[in-house]
């Protein structure tokens, strides 16, 4: 079987990580389904600039916390691509509260849109690749958080944690169909979930994380691109940080360390 992947779908590409991603992979070749959650001009936005590459780009509003409805989504996207080879969850939300203070509402929320619409849209997504028979490639967007904790972000770091070990039993269980599982794990990137729309990452000092500063979300989407192409054939049940080293320095270190003193040792 050679795989040759000429449509994907990226949930959450209104903006940011998503919106990047859906970039690179029409630059890679790829007609593209483009979700939005509460952002319908973005998805348009997203859609002009795939198809500025002289890529197709077919649109549609996804609620991960309408289950199990949202599988529909998937479905109508990749009917009207003709096809699916390539599917990226990036939708995700946090909180910020802490554990003695997260309601149950607010747990029930990041977890149902960070994991448990996750496996519904994924889960859809794998069936239609193994009924077609051609392979495929499934790629969830986590975060550093699948690895490691954050103070004040209890049901995210769950949830995170819980989509990295989904990715990893796909992995395993979906291989002999030639589909291939990984995740993403950015570290900070300057994108609208961290209220760094407008800046260049470059003149953020960040003196807790090695490469000292944030990341592009171009910078997530090209490992994206990598393993949603025929190169990353030997690549399934990993997860790539990709974060300038925070992981080496520990989450919270990355974004509380206010010298570089520790550099010296």
């Amino acid at each position: 079987m050679v795989f040759s992947p000429g449509r994907a779908i990226v949930t959450g590409s209104d903006s940011g990580i998503g919106r990047a991603t859906a970039v690179a992979l029409a630059k890679a070749g790829m007609d593209v389904g483009i979700t939005w959650h509460s952002d319908e001009q973005g998805a348009e936005d997203t859609a002009a600039e795939v198809r500025s590459h002289g890529r197709t780009a077919v649109v549609a509003r996804l609620d991960t916390t309408d289950l199990p409805a949202c599988a529909a989504v998937v479905d109508s996207l990749a009917e009207e691509l003709g096809g699916l080879d390539v599917f990226v969850n990036n939708s995700g939300t946090g909180d910020g509260q802490k554990f003695l203070d997260l309601t149950y509402d607010a747990w029930r929320n990041t977890m149902d849109t960070n994991l448990s619409g996750a496996f519904v849209c994924l889960q859809r997504a794998a069936q239609r690749m193994v009924a077609a028979g051609n392979g495929g490639r499934l790629i969830a967007v986590t975060s550093v958080h699948e690895h490691q904790p954050r103070v004040g972000a209890a049901a995210y770091t769950a949830s995170k944690h819980g989509l990295g070990g989904l990715m990893k039993t796909i992995a395993l269980e979906l291989g002999s169909y030639g589909i291939t599982a990984n995740a993403v794990a950015p570290g900070e990137i300057a994108t609208p979930m961290t209220g760094q729309t407008d800046s260049d990452p470059r003149a953020e000092d960040r003196p807790g994380i090695p490469l000292g500063r944030p990341g592009y979300a171009a910078e997530i989407a090209d490992v994206v691109a990598f393993l949603a192409s025929p190169a990353s054939s030997y690549v399934t049940g990993a997860s790539w940080a990709v974060d300038g080293g925070m992981l080496q320095m520990g989450p919270q270190a990355g974004s509380h360390i206010t010298s570089s003193v520790w550099r010296e040792g």
